[in-house]
Formats: C-alpha cells, sequence, structure tokens
C-alpha cells in the first residue's frame, strides 16, 4: 500500500505539468488585454506598453510559460495584477470558507443520500422507494440558483432566521450549505439505492438472513458496507466538483470564497490567479481520487494495491 500511494504522489508532478500547459493556454486565450485593465480606462497606448511590459506580457508565450513554471517550483505563484498582493495570500484567505463549505455540505449530502439510498432499496416499489426517489429526482433536477434564491426568500426575507449572505456565523452555512449539497445528495441517493438492490440479491445476504440475523444487521453491517465502494467513487467525484465548482452558490449568496475569487479574477484578466486557482483545483482532484483508491482497500480487503 505503501509504494502504491508513494507511486501515485510522484506521478502526481507530470499530471499537473501537463494540466498547467493547457491551464496557462486557456488563460492567455481569454479576450481582452490585461495590460490596459491595469493601465486604466484613461491610459495612453504608452502606458499600456509600459505596463505590459512590467507584466512581463510583451515576452513570447513560451518564455512566459517557463518563467511561471520556475517560479511555480520555487513556491511563487506571482502576485495578483488586481490587488497587487500576492496570490498565495490571496487563496488563503478564500480557501477555508470555500473548504467548510463544501465540507458541511458533503455531511449532510452524505448522511440524508445514503438514508434515503437505504430506505428506497429495502422498501422497493413502495411509497418510500417513490418519495425518495422523487426527492432524488428533484434534488438533481433543480439548478442551484434557483434552489438558493428560493431558501433567501423564505428563510431568510420572509422568516428572517439566517443571513442572506456572507460567513459571519454558523448560520451563515446553512442556507448555502443546503444548495450545495442538494444535487449531491440525489446522487449519493439513487447510487447507494441501486448498488444496494444488487447486494441484496447475493447468496451471503440470504443466508445472513436464513441464519436469523435481524434486517437490520443484514442491511447496515453486511450489504452496506459492500456496496459503499461505486458510492465511495461518486461522493469523491462530487467533493472535488463542489470544492472546485461552488461558483454559482458562492455567487447567489455572497460567500467570500474560491468560487467568487475566481470569477473576480477571470474579470479582471489576471492572469496569475486565474492560473493559480485552476491548478490548485486540479490538484484536489488527484488527491481526492487517490484518497478514494485508498478507501476502496479499507472497504473492500480482497482489493490489493501493487
Amino acid at each position: 500500500m505503501f509504494r502504491y500511494i508513494l507511486k501515485r504522489l510522484v506521478g502526481i508532478v507530470p499530471i499537473l505539468l501537463i494540466v498547467s500547459i493547457f491551464i496557462f493556454m486557456f488563460v492567455h486565450m481569454i479576450p481582452g488585454d490585461p495590460a490596459r485593465l491595469v493601465a486604466g480606462p484613461d491610459a495612453g497606448q504608452k502606458d499600456v506598453e509600459l505596463v505590459r511590459q512590467q507584466l512581463g506580457l510583451d515576452k513570447p508565450v513560451t518564455t512566459q510559460y517557463f518563467t511561471y513554471i520556475g517560479n511555480l517550483l520555487q513556491g511563487d505563484l506571482g502576485i495578483s495584477m488586481k490587488t497587487k498582493r500576492p496570490v498565495y495570500d490571496e487563496i488563503a484567505q478564500r480557501f477555508m470558507p470555500t473548504f467548510w463549505l463544501t465540507v458541511w455540505s458533503m455531511v449532510w449530502a452524505i448522511v440524508f443520500g445514503l438514508l434515503i439510498g437505504v430506505i428506497s432499496a429495502t422498501k422497493r416499489n413502495k411509497w418510500q422507494d417513490y418519495a425518495g426517489m422523487f426527492s432524488a429526482v428533484s434534488g438533481i433536477s433543480l439548478p442551484s440558483f434557483w434552489l438558493g434564491l428560493m431558501l433567501i426568500q423564505l428563510f431568510s426575507v420572509k422568516l428572517g432566521w439566517f443571513p442572506t449572505g456572507g460567513s459571519d456565523s454558523w448560520k451563515s452555512y446553512i442556507l448555502p450549505s443546503i444548495t450545495l449539497g442538494a444535487g449531491v445528495a440525489a446522487v449519493i441517493a439513487r447510487f447507494a439505492r441501486s448498488s444496494l438492490m444488487e447486494i441484496l440479491k447475493e447468496d451471503y445476504i440470504r443466508t445472513g438472513r436464513a441464519k436469523g440475523l435481524k434486517e437490520n444487521v443484514v442491511v447496515w453491517r453486511h450489504a452496506l458496507k459492500n456496496a459503499m465502494i461505486p458510492v465511495i467513487t461518486m461522493t469523491g467525484l462530487q467533493f472535488g466538483f463542489l470544492l472546485g465548482g461552488s461558483i454559482v452558490v458562492e455567487t447567489v449568496f455572497s460567500w467570500p470564497g474560491l468560487g467568487r475569487l475566481l470569477i473576480d479574477s477571470v474579470s479582471f484578466r489576471d492572469y496569475p490567479l486565474i492560473q493559480a486557482e485552476m491548478l490548485l483545483f486540479a490538484l484536489e482532484f488527484i488527491l481526492i481520487n487517490l484518497l478514494v483508491d485508498i478507501l476502496y482497500g479499507v472497504m473492500n480487503p480482497q482489493i490489493r494495491y501493487k
């Protein structure tokens, strides 16, 4: 297992290198002139050219890329064109609000998703199953921006229970975490139901029931553990999507996280900040996939890594 993890960690380097090339090319394809934005709308052409030289944008793209990689290997993510602050500080300031919002969204999504999936699988073709799958389809179908606005209208504007935005207290996390986790809970519920229904048909499940084991023990201790492999895969992918893709929800709730920071940086053509954030999102996906692979071995001892 240790050799497998070490090999995967070493393999992250070339993957990130390839990803960095695509990110760099994508960022430089964004329409607009960052030098013009930095210089201001009233600046003359000479001032714009001077700013372009200061930012290094007058050099060939290949030279800019190798300069960027060289700085990156030294731990230098660059300076934000907009705020003139180190990109590391900008990301560090916004990372934790997004991280905790994602964690709380995943916590309740996993709990309710598994609960709905298990109930639907054990009560197949009954009203509990229909109600659970209706909730799952609704959670997948409802746009996150619409759900967020409806929650704000009901619980913030009319009832006044929760704030409309910001991250000042624990109450601020409730509405955005529900909005962000609704689709994830629905996906987990559907995967858990499908996987558990297949496991409940296995011979060892019938043997356990024949021996007189209680249904709760059969389902929660034996069947669910083996049904968790595809659920873990989907949960890991969804966690990566939430951590890197909470842009809409953060915008709706004025959340001071990485999603809004990415929107602002794209609007300003802030190349260093855009590149750093997208590279961070790629690294998160890679590490989460590694964690999912490790959990495979924990949940199913038959899996062996070489």
